[in-house]
């Protein structure tokens, strides 16, 4: 056993081809906010509830390092996901949708609260975002 217990996810990091579509988009689908940006390694600090999104610049010096962008074929992560309160199926998916977002149903899904409803979409760099609500119990 570690010395240690894990408490929640504490960021994310994702290597995005434009960092501005990238901070704008967070910022007006989800409501992060920007916390910090190291602009010499390309990188932002995006608030998203107690957890931190991390955006890596493509071009800048950390993002240089992990090699071509994120495609239909290759990918930096499967998913990740945010668990969000309310959730409001029908508020949510007309939120995403005016936002220019596809948006499937929402389905019952296992998180780290248990089971509850949660339904995905992608930024613009292909990353797939799960949105999670409270565990039905």
């Amino acid at each position: 056993m570690p010395p240690f217990t894990i408490q929640r996810i504490d960021h994310i990091v994702l290597r995005v081809a434009d960092l501005q579509r990238s901070i704008d988009f967070y910022a007006r689908v989800f409501g992060a906010e920007v916390v910090r940006h190291n602009q010499p390694l390309g990188l932002v600090h995006l608030r998203a509830g107690s957890s931190m999104i991390d955006l890596v610049d493509l071009q800048g010096e950390l993002g240089r390092k992990g090699g071509g962008a994120a495609g239909a074929e290759r990918r930096n992560v499967d998913h990740f996901c945010l668990r969000i309160e309310p959730f409001d199926e029908a508020a949510l998916t007309d939120h995403l949708r005016a936002c220019g977002l596809t948006v499937e149903k929402a389905a019952r899904r296992f998180g780290a609260e248990g089971y509850g409803l949660s339904l995905y979409c992608f930024d613009p760099d292909g990353n797939q975002v799960e949105l999670k609500g409270p565990s039905e119990a």
